[in-house]
């Protein structure tokens, strides 16, 4: 029998009701999965855009081993001197160097073993950034020097991109779990080569909302077709995530399981 190393990643946070929510499951979320690694998406937590140093520290003493983000970490300005200043907070690695931060981090735990984390950030209906396919095939090179554990947080919009870096890693990664779109897909998978793969974690946040947005917000945005002012909704909050059990000694992924807590209403009580 392999010996075990089990991670849980945490889908895009949003909000400050998001991240309340996902502290106060926490402890829970550990009695159930009894993991040892932590790693959350925390790139829309402020306002829906972007992360500070405040709700940094809160995640890290809730226990999170690595935060990672996306495009909206740079629509908060606070967020440039974290990513300056903290290693284990990421960004997109394929964004040009010049940015602050780095896109990638090896985790020691405790007991010695360790964690990659990758993050990269898709092309495709998004910024005109470097090439998310060559940016991990460089990264992976390092990492593995260091590690056999690596999840790589893919930021991207389109399902077909997501799927072809998944594919594209199959065995130099031990898992590809996409990011950005809020909604959380039914296509779990271990890859014949031994990676896990997941299009979308979804979102930890407001489910009474459109994509953690408030409704009549989001629809003055469909209806009259100009902008309105971002507002995070309130109601209706989940934790989505993804817990993932990794052979220790080779990387290779074991098992994938997905959930939300709670479970989503599937049927209407009159």
């Amino acid at each position: 029998m392999p010996r075990q190393l089990r991670i849980l990643f945490i889908g895009d946070v949003v909000g400050h009701v998001g991240l309340r929510e996902l502290v106060r499951q926490l402890p829970a979320l550990k009695d159930r999965f009894g993991y040892d690694c932590l790693i959350v998406n925390g790139e829309n937590i402020v306002d829906g855009k972007g992360l500070s140093d405040a709700e940094a520290t809160e995640l890290f003493k809730a226990g999170a081993h690595v935060i990672t983000t996306g495009n909206h970490i740079w629509e908060n300005w606070k967020a440039r001197p974290l990513l300056a200043s903290t290693p284990n907070v990421l960004r997109p690695l394929n964004y040009p160097t010049e940015n602050p931060g780095r896109g990638w981090f090896v985790v020691t735990l405790p007991d010695q073993r360790t964690v990659g984390v990758l993050q990269l950030q898709g092309r495709v209906y998004m910024q005109h950034i470097d090439c998310p396919f060559k940016a991990a095939d460089h990264a992976l090179a390092k990492m593995q020097a260091q590690t056999k554990n690596i999840v790589i947080d893919f930021h991207a919009e389109a399902t077909a991109e997501k799927i072809a870096l998944g594919w594209h890693v199959d065995g130099r990664a031990s898992a590809v779990l996409g990011t950005h779109t809020h909604v959380q897909t039914n296509d779990a998978t271990i890859l014949p080569k031994g990676t896990a793969f997941l299009t979308d974690v979804g979102m930890t946040g407001p489910y009474d909302s459109v994509l953690g947005m408030k409704k009549d917000v989001a629809l003055k945005r469909f209806l009259t077709q100009t902008a309105h002012k971002y507002e995070t909704a309130t109601d209706d909050v989940r934790v989505s995530g993804v817990l993932l059990v990794l052979d220790d000694a080779t990387g290779r992924a074991l098992e994938i399981q997905p959930f939300m807590s709670p479970e989503p209403r599937r049927t209407i009580t009159t």
